[in-house]
């Protein structure tokens, strides 16, 4: 592009203008935020001048790569300066002149709406970090020059209004400096006490001199590389909180220093808690890549899996190039061994926390055990292994308190060979199902799984200690003899059968006796070979036309409900009444069962039953 001699004067975009008016107007929190984006705006630009510079050897002499803070309190300024790869004509427009992203604005004012506060960090995230200096800035200055030949000096103003010019510059060094014309109220932000405390709180390890008044702000080391002793639990934590943004304190750390077919050093963090949705983009950055000592990218995710995403920290090697992409990384045999390591390690701390600290595991588990399970189905080969670290409520507390399989599995008697589980879609329906009445009576444990993430994980695993898994809503339950009395004669039930299956037809695949049951009169149950009642809730959750298979309905012959059904029938005088019971039993287990289209019906067949019921004439 050709240089230009004169100022051009340029409007923002609309939204952009919109989102400066929110920017300048409205009462932000935490207005120190604004440094910390700057710094780390600085940062980038000098990452991209060291890898310039160590990849172009055509290079000149290798500048120091260092961020000057100099503050004014007469002229009440403020200036931060890198030496990094500075920004064109083109930059200064695209990145400075529109909005990152177009949803942005939107955020901001549904936030507002809501009566919340707009917190600076928001603008951090989405990319357009630059603008929070309009905080505390009625004007801003920038004079940038881009590394390379024949680049053009250029300067940036702008009061944040609705307007911005771009002039020809002066500045002979490649680089850019930002220089903030602060508010009345902002006058703090001009003194080197302000600004020292707000490099040491959010930015003391960016990987570059901080200087501030002739003297190094920050203190720039690399953790990693140092050995676990002479690092103390305060910097430990310190760095975790820079790196991550969260102010939490991590609950779990490994430092390695791993020598073999590939070398590498890594610091990672367990985080204390979620920081958000995982799977979605922006909540997988967080395990940073150095090569050689150089920061590479923030989101190297694929030296992880992705059940272990939750793992935040650095990763730093000699075996990988520095120019290397995502897709390198991936195919790299160095980057396969690292992945493999961090792994193994990874589990091997978690391994350590079930046997010694139970509480502590169970907390991690309480927050991260979903995640973990994703491991079921993308990592095949570690599937026995990843059960060791599973919980799952369990009838033994009533589904209180966490249990893990292998105590499960001390707790079997002997003669046991299932480890019987029950997929429900909340703990308090899966406590109060009628599947679970005959266990209670023989006093079987059973394990309450309310996680949907259970319907694609447990079912499809074969065994653990030789145990194998069963569902207890299957028709293929054998729980031995039963010695409990059955009081109804073998005629009779299979009269009581026959009046069900005639009244409900198609609409089921059977009707059986039910062994499963105590106190509840009926309950629906999978046909042999059939899918678990929550799966088919999934499916259908996926797709409103999936019908799934037909059910068995299994009535509790020995219940006084049914005894009475019987006696109804066989006065030949109240057949309508028979059938309003029949369909109510059978509803109601469809509602037990989460399956229930047409409350409604089932609500007003229940009053008719109860006008019968209460009707003294």
């Amino acid at each position: 592009m050709a240089e230009t001699t004169q100022s051009q004067q340029f409007e923002y975009k609309a939204e952009m203008q919109q989102l400066l008016h929110l920017i300048v107007n409205s009462l932000y929190t935490n207005q120190e935020i604004f440094l910390r984006e700057l710094i780390s705006n600085a940062s980038d630009a000098l990452n991209k001048a060291r890898i310039r510079q160590l990849t172009d050897h055509s290079e000149g002499d290798k500048e120091d790569l260092q961020i000057t803070i100099t503050v004014d309190e007469e002229a009440n300024t403020l200036s931060i300066e890198d030496t990094g790869i500075g920004m064109t004509r083109d930059d200064l427009i695209n990145r400075l002149g529109t909005v990152a992203s177009s949803g942005t604005l939107a955020f901001i004012e549904e936030q507002k709406a809501a009566g919340k506060k707009v917190d600076a960090d928001m603008i951090g995230k989405f990319g357009v970090g630059f603008y929070s200096a309009f905080m505390v800035a009625d004007k801003i200055e920038i004079e940038t020059l881009p590394a390379g030949e024949k680049a053009e000096s250029l300067n940036w103003s702008s009061d944040g209004a609705g307007t911005y010019s771009i002039s020809p510059g002066t500045r002979s060094d490649h680089g850019t400096n930002v220089k903030l014309h602060l508010k009345e109220d902002a006058k703090d932000f001009a003194t080197e006490l302000r600004v020292r405390s707000i490099i040491r709180k959010y930015s003391n390890f960016v990987d570059f001199p901080i200087i501030l008044g002739s003297e190094q702000a920050n203190t720039i080391k690399a953790l990693w590389r140092k050995r676990k002793d002479d690092i103390t639990d305060e910097e430990r934590n310190e760095f975790y909180k820079f790196l991550t943004g969260d102010y939490s304190e991590p609950i779990g750390h490994l430092h390695l220093q791993i020598e073999g077919l590939v070398s590498f050093g890594a610091l990672l963090f367990i985080p204390s808690q979620p920081t958000g949705p995982f799977f979605q983009e922006e909540n997988r950055r967080g395990l940073h890549l150095y090569c050689s000592g150089v920061f590479v990218r923030d989101d190297a995710q694929e030296l992880l899996p992705d059940y272990l995403q939750f793992v935040k920290g650095v990763v730093d090697t000699d075996d990988l190039p520095l120019n290397v992409s995502r897709e390198v990384t991936q195919k790299s045999p160095a980057a396969q061994r690292i992945r493999s390591t961090l792994t193994n390690k990874i589990l091997g701390l978690l391994k350590d926390w079930t046997s010694d600290n139970e509480e502590l595991y169970n907390k991690f588990f309480g927050n991260f055990g979903g995640i973990l399970k994703a491991g079921f189905w993308s990592d095949y080969d570690r599937r026995d292994e990843l059960l060791e670290f599973m919980r799952y409520y369990s009838t033994h507390s009533n589904g209180r308190s966490l249990t893990a399989l292998k105590d499960y599995v001390e707790r079997m008697p002997e003669d046991q060979e299932n480890i019987y589980y029950l997929l429900s879609d909340s703990l308090e329906s899966a406590r109060t199902s009628p599947h679970l009445e005959v266990f209670a009576r023989k006093g079987i444990e059973v394990l309450l799984l309310p996680d949907p993430v259970d319907t694609l994980t447990l079912p499809n695993m074969a065994d653990f200690e030789g145990k194998s898994f069963k569902s207890i809503t299957g028709t293929d339950l054998d729980l031995g003899d039963d010695t409990e009395e059955v009081s109804l004669p073998d005629d009779d039930t299979d009269t009581l059968l026959k009046l069900f299956r005639v009244q409900l037809g198609e609409r089921i695949q059977d009707v059986a006796a039910s062994r499963r049951l105590v106190d509840s009169a009926a309950t629906l149950v999978t046909a042999k070979d059939g899918m678990d009642p929550q799966m088919e809730r999934m499916m259908k959750s996926m797709n409103p036309d999936y019908e799934g298979a037909k059910k068995v309905l299994e009535v509790n012959v020995e219940h006084p409900l049914m005894k009475n059904i019987l006696a109804l029938n066989s006065e030949k005088k109240q057949s309508s009444l028979v059938e309003e019971a029949i369909e109510q039993v059978y509803e109601g287990a469809l509602l037990m069962d989460g399956n229930l289209s047409e409350p409604s019906a089932f609500v007003a067949r229940m009053t008719r039953i109860l006008v019968d019921a209460t009707n003294t004439n």
